[in-house]
């Protein structure tokens, strides 16, 4: 298995709180360690640079606790930028934010038509693009995605509130194969996934319950929560190499791994 460099986008969750509940994760009740979680964030970010990863950061912004999910903040395939839109009012802002940041670092931008919440629902998985719907990005947002990235894209029903996008019910490994939870999908998409991936890991709803597959992989290191064990077995015996990072206080607010990271693709070659 061949690894792959990877240029990537964090945000550093200096304002991070869970202030309100957009997901079945989050209790504005519960407390949250915000010092606690940006050390858990910056063991991540140093996981990838241990990987031989670029990591870039965009500058968080004052009011906006969720920004630190920079999954959802755009997605950027072949040097191309499609900014979002959120369902939430209170993560709206983090949209413009997030726009400017690709627009300076020199992407062709595009703007959505309709409810889209960046890798958190797009997933580029060989030369397809996964896309999820049925709780943040609107269906209407997939064919959008088709037109501006020239990739089919195979639409992904979303059934179980706890795994609101679809980076939290799947994680690809590398182009041709991926993992997930069946029971998050459709019956539908599960007969899809099937099709496309009938070499794929599937995971546990115990796994599941602690993001394991909110993971970022580059084809040879897969970085996923520490607690997710069962699923770190299952792809060390399929020769993928697991790094278990903690991620407990970023996930009151529903986020592991890949939600804090967004990949920026700068064209083909970079697949």
């Amino acid at each position: 298995m061949d690894a792959t460099s990877q240029r990537l986008l964090m945000c550093r969750p200096t304002y991070f709180a869970v202030d309100y509940a957009i997901n079945p994760w989050m209790d504005p009740n519960a407390p949250v360690d915000a010092a606690l979680a940006v050390r858990q964030w910056e063991q991540l970010r140093q996981t990838y640079l241990d990987l031989g990863h670029t990591v870039e950061e965009i500058t968080p912004v004052p009011g906006l606790p969720d920004m630190v999910f920079a999954a959802n903040g755009g997605t950027v395939i072949d040097g191309k930028a499609m900014a979002v839109q959120f369902r939430d009012p209170q993560r709206a802002d983090e949209a413009p934010a997030f726009r400017a940041w690709f627009e300076a670092a020199g992407f062709e931008m595009y703007d959505p038509k309709h409810v889209n919440e960046g890798e958190g629902d797009v997933l580029l998985a060989g030369d397809h693009l996964l896309a999820g719907t049925g709780f943040r990005t609107a269906h209407a947002a997939h064919a959008q995605l088709q037109e501006v990235f020239g990739y089919p894209v195979i639409t992904m029903q979303l059934v179980d509130p706890r795994f609101y996008h679809l980076d939290t019910a799947l994680t690809v490994l590398d182009e041709r194969t991926v993992a997930y939870l069946p029971e998050a999908f459709s019956a539908g998409s599960q007969a899809v996934l099937r099709r496309l991936f009938p070499d794929a890991v599937h995971a546990t709803m115990a796994d599941a319950e602690v993001l394991g597959l909110n993971a970022v992989s580059d084809g040879r290191h897969v970085v996923l929560p520490a607690q997710a064990t069962d699923l770190a077995a299952k792809l060390r015996d399929r020769g993928y190499e697991t790094i278990g990072v903690d991620l407990s206080e970023l996930r009151k607010a529903g986020g592991g791994p890949k939600c804090c990271t967004l990949r920026l693709r700068q064209g083909k070659a970079s697949k």
